[in-house]
């Protein structure tokens, strides 16, 4: 049973009886898990060796336990069953009395479990075809070969046709490879605002030269030019007439501002290019972010005009300022959205004054759905506003525009070399419930993980790539129509038709018999075994008309208060009453007014239901007397918690389900005669044993009243104490007594229940401590810790000595200063006597 819970969890076939292993799997089936699934469920049958018949019965019961997808769908019809999940199937053949039409639809092993022949079993598998196929192109540049843009095929296959089965993953493999001199289209889109004065003059000489050096790439290659400003209404220009004819101050050369001129349709005249840029003149706006918008979204849906091919397009934008977007034109009162449609007259914008400028999001669609990639040659002051626009444009790169142009020849190839080796797929809008999932193996065996998968970079050309692509229906279309979906790599014009036909109905559908007597007197049409009412009858054998029972409210009367299953899923609703499905075992039935109770779905105890000691009534137990519990698994009788002393758990507890809960926690046991913190034979004898034995101790004075209840036998020694065996049981003792004295004894129960104690007859008493040993040692301590004092003593005394010597020494040296004469003062060199001095 939890190996087919997990087959049911995992939506894994099951192998009926009779097949021979995984050969005879459906073709749905993954082969690694149904190998698994069969040899697991092979050795188990082979181990168990239950006859056939029951095998097939378990193996429906444990499937009725897992609740597979199938049986959850609550199908009504074939289609409505093959919906619900790939694995599910529906039986053509009556199953049995009583069942609702949902049993029908289930798992092909269960169906087959229940008896339902292969034969008879609806089980539509989704497929594909390919429709169209044709090899990709293999030719190298240079060879005499022309081949227009349309015979070549970089792209492999090109048509299919997928069958698809609800949950069920339809898989191809697409193929991609670059072919060598593909042509190659590549429109140049510039700035004319003043600061692009200096870079016109470049840009002059652009054809011929890039002509030459996209000879190296392809020999296939046209350029065309176009050039734009700005909307020409204020705040963006001055619409003053002077500045309308001249915008340029002082600049005669200055022309009248426009929004977007297709100057030069593609050619594959470089001179031609040279020639009409040359003639172009700078203009001039006001504010500094510029209407480039607006000319890319008429480069990309003016095709016819510009001239694309279908081939590799490219557009260059060359500016060195922003952009306006979206929004931006209500501060020229112009409020309307962009159309995204072609407005050229004459090869001007006409309408610059009418729409506002386009969004990221619809430019992106446009570039998107004509192929075009996109290079952005700006200055390196807004290299990092066009990165952040790049990463919202698929396929376009940014590069790099040198102060007047010079480096734009290697900005493009450089560019175009970026962009080519990579390969993006897209897929257009997908229909409702359809999913799809890509992987690619590019360059070298890489696994790429890009973009979710659809990505693989690095590519050269002549390199081939592949992807895996899934197509996956979750649900059918309500109308079952087909559907067309397109996949393409980003910047190619190829692309991979896929039609979508959606397998919702079963081929046993075309076979029903309208108005069939089977369908209660021709109500409905009677068909893969079941009957599909007509229109205002209900139930099973359409029984019921919605006249006197509206549909929704059938189904209500059949659910339980806050429930959304029918029926409890063990029914079936007829007329707004459920009946209740019946079981493979007669004995188990399921009841009630929703079907909500059974009596097999109890509590369960040694594997039987409700123990065996009591009746499964609507899931709850109903036990017999002096049983209770969920599962009747509590017995009422106390015998076995009688204790030996005729109390029931030692009355230290409760007997619950004929066991002891000890109330208190000291106790434990089957009767609470346990008590592992509680004193033991050893401590509970000591005093009696002391005062028997040695005439001392707390009992001394009452011994002969509480103390005669064991016989006492003393020995001279410890070896003379019984050994473990001789009686058994046996407890050996150690005690200390009132004078610290150690005593050895025994205690024991006889075969009378006697209890018998050896005593040895001598304790063993501590010997006083040695005094003579201990005053020495004291004495000899207190001398050596004063010779060691003054030994410390001395040395300190010493140590001061010598540093009050040394004071002493240097304030000697220092004494000339005390000698009361001034050591700088010297004698004069001329002593004059005063002659009348008389020394008095």
């Amino acid at each position: 049973c939890p190996f087919l819970l997990w087959r049911q969890f995992s939506s894994r076939s099951f192998p009926p009886r009779g097949t021979e292993g995984p050969a005879a799997e459906e073709p749905n089936m993954p082969p690694q898990a149904h190998a698994f699934t069969w040899l697991v469920a092979r050795n188990l049958f082979k181990i168990v060796w239950l006859p056939a018949y029951f095998k097939m019965k378990l193996i429906y019961f444990c499937t009725l336990i897992g609740g597979s997808d199938c049986i959850k769908a609550n199908a009504k019809s074939c289609g409505e069953c093959i919906q619900a999940g790939p694995n599910c199937g529906w039986c053509k053949n009556f199953l049995q009395e009583g069942e609702p039409t949902s049993a029908r639809c289930d798992d092909l092993a269960a169906l087959k479990s229940k008896g339902c022949s292969p034969d008879e079993i609806e089980n539509p598998r989704g497929k594909k075809g390919v429709l169209k196929n044709k090899e990709v192109t293999n030719r190298s540049k240079g060879t005499a070969e022309k081949l227009k843009p349309e015979d070549i095929t970089q792209i492999q296959p090109q048509q299919l046709v997928l069958k698809l089965r609800t949950g069920e993953p339809q898989t191809f493999s697409l193929k991609f490879k670059r072919a060598e001199d593909y042509p190659i289209d590549l429109y140049y889109l510039m700035d004319l605002s003043y600061s692009m004065k200096d870079d016109l003059e470049n840009v002059k000489s652009l054809g011929t030269a890039l002509m030459r050096e996209m000879e190296k790439i392809t020999s296939d290659f046209r350029i065309g030019f176009g050039s734009f400003v700005e909307k020409t209404v204020m705040p963006y220009i001055s619409t003053t007439p002077a500045k309308l004819r001249n915008p340029c101050t002082g600049d005669q050369n200055c022309t009248s501002p426009f929004s977007y001129k297709n100057v030069l349709n593609l050619t594959s005249e470089g001179k031609l290019f040279n020639e009409l840029v040359g003639k172009q003149h700078i203009s001039g706006n006001l504010d500094s972010p510029e209407g480039g918008f607006d000319a890319i979204m008429q480069v990309a849906v003016c095709g016819t005009q510009i001239g694309w091919r279908n081939v590799t397009r490219l557009l260059v934008f060359s500016t060195d300022a922003g952009f306006h977007f979206a929004g931006d034109g209500k501060l020229g009162g112009i409020v309307l959205p962009n159309d995204g449609r072609c407005h050229l007259e004459n090869n001007m914008y006409t309408m610059s004054h009418y729409y506002d400028y386009p969004s990221i999001a619809h430019l992106v669609q446009k570039l998107s759905e004509n192929n075009i990639q996109t290079i952005f040659a700006v200055t390196e002051e807004f290299q990092a506003v066009y990165k952040e626009l790049k990463n919202l444009i698929p396929k376009s790169a940014v590069g790099t525009l040198s102060a007047n142009s010079s480096n734009v020849i290697q900005l493009i190839i450089d560019a175009y070399n970026s962009l080519s080796s990579e390969v993006i797929l897209e897929n257009s809008k997908l229909p409702k419930g359809v999913t799809i999932n890509y992987k690619s193996y590019c360059k070298n065996g890489v696994n790429g993980t890009g973009e979710n998968g659809r990505k693989c970079s690095n590519i050269s050309i002549g390199d081939e790539v592949k992807f895996e692509i899934s197509v996956t229906a979750n649900e059918c279309p309500k109308k079952g129509q087909n559907e067309t979906i397109k996949i393409k790599p980003l910047g190619f014009t190829e692309e991979v038709e896929i039609n979508l036909q959606f397998i919702c109905e079963c081929q046993c559908q075309n076979e029903g018999i309208p108005n069939s007597p089977d369908c209660h007197q021709g109500n409905g049409t009677f068909e893969c075994g079941a009957c599909r009412c007509n229109e205002g009858r209900i139930g099973k054998e359409c029984e019921c008309s919605t006249d006197e029972v509206n549909s929704e409210d059938m189904d209500a009367y059949c659910r339980r208060e806050n429930s959304t299953e029918i029926c409890s899923n063990n029914g079936e609703c007829v007329c707004g009453q459920c009946v209740c499905r019946k079981r493979e075992n007669t004995n188990e039935v399921y009841s009630g007014r929703y079907c909500e109770c059974d009596n097999f779905n109890c509590d369960r105890s040694n594997g039987l239901i409700c123990g065996g000691n009591g009746n499964c009534k609507c899931r709850v137990c109903e036990c017999f007397p002096n049983f209770t519990g969920s599962a009747c698994d509590c017995s009422l009788d106390t015998s076995s918690c009688m204790a030996s002393n005729g109390q029931i758990c030692n009355g230290r507890g409760t007997c619950e389900c004929g066991t002891c809960n000890c109330t208190d926690p000291k106790f434990q046991g089957p009767t609470c005669e346990m008590c592992q913190t509680c004193l033991g034979v050893c401590a509970a004898h000591k005093d009696c044993v002391q005062c028997r034995a040695f005439k001392k101790g707390e009992k001394k004075d009452t011994c002969s009243q509480d103390c005669m209840h064991f016989n006492m036998t003393l020995v001279e020694s410890r070896d003379k104490l019984p050994q473990p065996g001789q009686p058994d049981p046996l407890s050996h003792c150690k005690e200390k007594d009132v004078d610290d004295c150690w005593f050895y004894f025994t205690y024991s129960i006889n075969a009378n229940n006697e209890a018998i104690v050896h005593v040895v007859e001598t304790p063993e008493c501590p010997t006083g401590p040695d005094i003579i040993p201990i005053v020495a040692g004291v004495v000899a301590g207190i001398v050596l810790i004063g010779l060691a004092l003054l030994l410390i003593w001395k040395l300190l005394m010493i140590i001061h000595d010598r540093r009050e010597f040394a004071k002493f020494e240097k304030e000697k040296m220092n004494a000339k200063w005390d000698t009361g004469e001034n050591p700088i003062y010297k004698s004069a060199v001329t002593t004059v006597v005063n002659p009348k001095y008389e020394g008095k």
